[in-house]
């Protein structure tokens, strides 16, 4: 019925001009209407009346409830649909219970509250910091102060980077895996700086520390069944603590100047000891050399005094002569003077200068070549005179 009906509100009985509609008259007609399209009865009488009003039903109410229900049933259905990105793993749960894995693409379960799902990143690096939380000058005492095996106190921060292996055994084997991860980053590592010394630690050992940490950390999750997998173990910042600072420095320093100063005595023993050595090997070996020149010598001159000597006995005139000519060739070598017999009578004199000047400034190599260079020269008929005139000089000085 229209609201502009003209009967509206007279119930078809009343006068048209007998005033407004009733409101309460309305209202039961739209009761009613719902009542029929839902199925039910209204039997409830307005104003305080009994009068029972008969349901007035609407033509395909139960099909519209079908559709409905139809509708929501599909909407249930749809919830069920999900999406596995690539680097991800679904975790579906029935009631409760873990069921399965999904691999990465479109994948459907069983809409809630029979099935969920957890979406779960296993190619994710994940980190953990001990020591410090998001930068190393924001310390964490706690977890950073750890004891050597000499008794010394260290500041040690580090960081662990691990990805998930096991989705299942990470979500459902442990209740708080990322903090069982800190605690078992902290424990294996206050194991291995236990049983190290303070600089082995602080030094030379860092990389060596990182790994054997490494490897017990994994060897924990794997006892524990968390389903972690370290990948790497940086150390940040390794330190003795903030209140002995000072005194650790002036160790330090002090044990840098007696490194130094080892190091300068050894490199003062490497230059001296190889040197003194040398020299003495030298001094050593020249010794030898002139042990064996003065022996060679005695020999030659030995020998030769035996050669001159059976010569002599041969010829004593003409060995004597031939010494004496032979030590005046040695004598005269040296020396830039020239002797000239006048006795000869020739007033006209060659002197080869050029030559003489050769001979003096050359070492005298022995008496035959120097005998024998006056015959290859033109100053011949002067060494000559020369000789004649020492025979004549040793005759006449003989008795």
């Amino acid at each position: 019925m229209a609201w502009n009906d003209p009967q509206w509100g007279n119930n078809g009985n009343r006068n048209p001009n007998s005033g407004p509609p009733d409101l309460d008259e309305i209202w039961r007609r739209i009761n009613q209407r719902l009542n029929g399209m839902f199925g039910s009865k209204d039997t409830g009488g307005g104003n305080g009346g009994g009068d029972n009003l008969t349901p007035v039903g609407l033509p395909g109410g139960g099909n519209l409830v079908a559709l409905l229900a139809g509708a929501l049933a599909l909407v249930w259905l749809a919830s069920g649909f999900y999406i596995v990105d690539t680097g991800q793993r679904g975790m579906v749960l029935r009631f409760g219970q873990y069921v399965e894995t999904t691999e990465p693409g479109p994948r459907w379960h069983l809409p809630w509250p029979v099935e969920s799902r957890e979406i779960v990143n296993v190619d994710q690096v994940r980190t953990v910091e001990i020591g410090y939380r998001n930068n190393v000058k924001s310390k964490v005492l706690k977890e950073s102060l750890m004891l050597t095996d000499d008794e010394n106190i260290i500041d040690l921060q580090f960081a662990v980077q691990y990805i998930l292996k096991d989705p299942v055994e990470f979500l459902f084997i442990n209740r708080s895996p990322e903090d069982s991860a800190l605690q078992i980053a902290e424990t294996a590592m206050r194991e291995v700086v236990g049983k190290s010394k303070m600089d082995f630690v602080l030094y030379e050992g860092r990389a060596e520390i990182a790994a054997r940490a490494k490897q017990l950390m994994q060897e924990i999750h794997d006892r524990h069944k968390t389903g972690i997998s370290i990948s790497q173990v940086t150390l940040q910042n390794i330190q003795p603590p903030e209140q002995v600072q000072a005194a650790f420095d002036d160790a330090v320093k002090a044990s840098q100047d007696r490194e130094r100063l080892k190091n300068e005595a050894e490199a003062y023993f490497n230059d001296v000891v190889p040197r003194a050595r040398g020299l003495a090997s030298r001094l050593k070996e020249e010794a030898e050399g002139y042990k064996l020149s003065v022996i060679a010598n005695a020999e030659g001159e030995a020998s030769r005094f035996t050669q001159i000597f059976a010569e002599y006995q041969k010829a004593p005139q003409v060995t004597r002569q031939r010494i004496y000519l032979d030590t005046m060739q040695t004598v005269m070598n040296n020396t830039s003077k020239i002797l000239v017999d006048q006795k000869g009578g020739n007033s006209l004199l060659y002197l080869p200068l050029d030559k003489l000047q050769q001979i003096v400034n050359q070492p005298y190599s022995g008496a035959p070549d120097a005998l024998a260079q006056p015959a290859t020269t033109t100053a011949s008929p002067v060494d000559t005179r020369s000789r004649d005139a020492l025979r004549n000089r040793d005759r006449e000085a003989r008795p």
